[in-house]
């Protein structure tokens, strides 16, 4: 099985333009992210994928390796879909590019999870994080996650799901990281299909995979991711290194 990483790399970031390219330690942040994920070794194989030729030279003169975007995407799975197309591959895990503090155990498990489907029924495999927090919960940035007694995801919202409607049944809630590791044919289906109903409606790729059929496993995990949104995450990432 050959599982490779891509880490999609989008330089006008709407929230904080350039902060790919912002320095962290020494090194642009999306180099980071790219040097942490080969640490990993966990992956046969590790590209960035960007609209940006700035990103693309700078990962290349590192010695790394990237693929150029020729069409705009509205999401990272469009936008890895196009670059995997023509790649020999089983698996591909999503790494985020403004997360140069890679949880390397986490990514361990959803590997895991292919490797133990022998019958080939699940089709992705993500991460969920509990939630306590009322503020968290309620917040509409942080997207939840239901999923069935087998750990298959039911649905994601930004809305409060479960409503607790019993208040004397305990209800635990999960925020979903956007941390995906896709068989290569579920992703080239999800490419190949328009935007579903309910995903233009709360604006959740993940909502476009169930709407067509396909069944993705939540991994829990307790490490909170730390990105890179705003000025202020930067500086606190300058401390931590």
């Amino acid at each position: 099985m050959k599982i490779i990483a891509m880490i999609p790399a989008r330089f006008n970031a709407s929230r904080f333009p350039g902060k790919l390219m912002k320095d962290l330690a020494g090194k642009p942040v999306i180099l980071r992210t790219y040097e942490s994920a080969l640490q990993t070794k966990l992956f046969d194989e590790v590209y960035v994928v960007t609209d940006s030729d700035v990103i693309y030279d700078l990962i290349v003169d590192a010695g790394g390796k990237a693929i150029k975007s020729l069409k705009e995407h509205d999401c990272g799975s469009d936008r890895i879909a196009e670059a995997v197309e023509n790649l020999d591959v089983d698996v591909v895990v999503n790494v985020q590019g403004d997360e140069p503090f890679i949880d390397a155990v986490s990514l361990e498990k959803l590997i895991t999870v292919f490797h133990e489907d022998a019958a080939q029924q699940i089709d992705l495999a993500s991460l969920k994080v509990k939630m306590e927090a009322a503020e968290d919960i309620e917040n509409p940035n942080n997207v939840k996650v239901i999923t069935d007694q087998n750990n298959f995801a039911i649905y994601f919202s930004r809305s409060v799901i479960p409503y607790h409607r019993d208040q004397t049944l305990k209800v635990t809630y999960f925020k979903h990281k956007g941390v995906y590791a896709f068989r290569k044919n579920a992703l080239m289906d999800f490419y190949n299909t328009p935007m579903t109903p309910l995903e233009a409606a709360e604006k959740i790729e993940a909502i476009r995979y169930l709407e067509v059929g396909k069944k993705i496993k939540m991994i829990e995990t307790s490490v909170e991711s730390i990105g890179i949104d705003t000025p202020e995450d930067l500086e606190k990432a300058k401390k931590l290194f």
